[in-house]
């Protein structure tokens, strides 16, 4: 199911958008909802981050995030489970954890891809799991029906298209070097990067990494198949907390979040 899930929102042609949000802030039930707002919408696919004390490629925004839920008491395995009940409340866009490398090994990978598969999870990215290093986790993707979606940076040229070749689902452009975070302007040699990666990607190419207006999205839909949003929407989420905490506001924070992410991929 997963990968026929991934495969037909790659497929559509239209432009992905591709929200990040870290699972259980600030709540798990507040977690539910935001993806089901977020699909209505228009998000293409769900990245759930899985929160984590030592979050190596993320900005100060997204660590304050992973704090707010681990302090909630969110884990890798309440995360997971948060899914199933998304997929019951009507959420049919595919979902791909994003999990530092870590707690996916203190879980086991093959208890983590098997239980995956089961709970209508599609894909999995792993930032800080080098490519060479990957072959692993990317049989056991394999066999249980999961993307495992590839990082790309702006290293050299022999090196993007190894990974292009090998890619899944979608191929995730990073669009600088460094962690993530809103930034007021892209690199500009961020275009001849995602030129290079689209001659060598035979899946749709997203990026991210900073992407937080509109002016930037409809840039990067001229260069890209998509855009993957994640400091400017968690930053929207930590601004509506006490909102989104208490079941009686949420549904107007919630359409605060509809209205931001409306305002960013409109045409």
């Amino acid at each position: 199911m997963g990968i026929n899930r991934m495969k037909e929102a790659t497929t559509k042609g239209d432009s992905l958008f591709i929200p990040f949000i870290t699972a259980g802030d600030p709540t798990a039930d507040a977690t539910v909802e935001i993806a089901l707002s977020l699909q209505e919408a228009g998000a293409s696919i769900l990245e759930l981050g899985i929160p984590y004390s030592d979050p190596l490629a993320d900005g100060p925004t997204i660590q304050a995030a992973s704090k707010r839920a681990l302090e909630n008491g969110m884990t890798l395995e309440k995360a997971l489970h948060l899914v199933p009940k998304m997929r019951e409340r009507g959420l049919t866009i595919p979902v791909v954890i994003f999990t530092y490398f870590n707690p996916l090994l203190q879980y086991g990978e093959e208890r983590f891809t098997a239980q995956a598969e089961d709970l209508g999870i599609d894909g999995i990215l792993v930032p800080d799991l080098p490519f060479e290093e990957s072959e692993q986790l990317a049989a056991l993707c394999n066999k249980h029906n999961l993307s495992l979606i590839s990082l790309v940076a702006p290293t050299s040229k022999q090196r993007i298209v190894k990974i292009a070749k090998k890619a899944q689902g979608f191929l995730y452009c990073v669009s600088s070097l460094g962690v993530t975070g809103a930034r007021s302007e892209l690199d500009p040699r961020v275009y001849e990067f995602l030129q290079t990666v689209r001659e060598s990607s035979h899946v749709p190419i997203a990026v991210g990494f900073g992407i937080s207006t509109k002016e930037q999205v409809n840039v990067m839909k001229e260069h890209a198949d998509g855009v993957v949003v994640g400091s400017a929407l968690v930053s929207t989420i930590g601004s509506l907390q006490d909102k989104l905490t208490k079941t009686e506001s949420r549904p107007e924070a919630l359409n605060e979040i509809k209205t931001f992410v409306t305002s960013l991929i409109s045409s």
